[in-house]
């Protein structure tokens, strides 16, 4: 199992155009987008290329692929341009016999988790920045940070989940994390 994880695209159509080019290199099966995929909020610059069609255009074409969930500046007019399910809440994901709840983050988070098993594991967005963290009991939040408007100085980056390793990538690839799953 190979998983590109990523949030927060913001209708970026130069980084979400990055993130696919690091999709394909690193010959993942599927692209998990944990939020903010299309629309960069209220609060957020306009991040370099913003072109929320174009973003559609470039998601849909790997749309078997795609997995979301749904961020706080997703509306249900994005589903309606989008040929991959993202207004789910989160999603549930089993890896190196851990269970993964993945969410944007703006609902479910640390300081408001969902309920967990210990050892589960925490994955969200939201923040823009980049997060390995033990909290709860024995669980774990990751956090891929911002692909289009990463904070704090951190790069525009993923995460590289396989059944053994989480890697955290800039969108060259270059890892800069890592630990055991």
């Amino acid at each position: 199992m190979r998983i590109l994880v990523a949030s927060d695209i913001h209708g970026s159509a130069l980084y979400c155009g990055q993130l696919l080019d690091a999709f394909r290199r690193e010959g993942a099966e599927r692209l998990l987008l944990l939020g903010d995929i299309l629309y960069h909020g209220p609060r957020n610059d306009l991040p370099d290329g913003y072109a929320p069609r174009e973003v559609a255009a470039q998601l849909n074409a790997c749309a078997p692929s795609v997995l979301g969930v749904r961020g706080n500046c997703d509306a249900e007019i994005d589903q309606m341009v989008l040929d991959f399910p993202m207004m789910a809440e989160y999603c549930l994901l089993f890896a190196g016999g851990r269970t993964i709840f993945a969410t944007h983050g703006h609902v479910f988070n640390t300081v408001s988790p969902p309920p967990l098993y210990p050892g589960d594991i925490l994955l969200h967005g939201h923040t823009h920045v980049p997060c390995r963290e033990s909290f709860g009991d024995g669980n774990l939040y990751l956090n891929p940070g911002s692909v289009a408007l990463p904070k704090n100085e951190s790069p525009r980056g993923y995460i590289l989940l396989t059944d053994r390793e989480i890697l955290w990538k800039d969108l060259d690839g270059v890892p800069y994390q890592s630990c055991a799953l």
